[in-house]
């Protein structure tokens, strides 16, 4: 079976944090700024953050869970440490073995 292929394009122009919210860079901010404000280049030099339905496209294109601006953080599901992948084999040895 192949593998899944990330999209390329969209991974070159975003940033999943560690919490899994995507960050991205505003449009109109990289050239022809000398006729803009001062205050909306300021705000244009700020990274946004990927609204929940963006954030479920984006999960499509990424092949990854990801958060949008509205869903907590328990909806990221965690990979154990590998502490808690010890116990977890023994919990399940213990059981084995009754």
């Amino acid at each position: 079976m192949p593998k899944n292929k990330i999209h390329k394009g969209l991974a070159k122009r975003v940033r999943v944090s560690k919490t899994g919210k995507v960050r991205h860079r505003t449009a109109y901010h990289k050239h022809l700024s000398s006729h803009k404000s001062g205050k909306r280049l300021r705000q244009l030099r700020a990274d946004r953050r990927v609204s929940s339905s963006e954030a479920k496209r984006f999960e499509k294109l990424l092949f990854r869970r990801l958060r949008g601006r509205n869903q907590p953080r328990t909806s990221l599901r965690r990979s154990p440490s590998p502490e808690q992948r010890r116990a977890m084999r023994a919990e399940k040895a213990a059981a084995n073995k009754e």
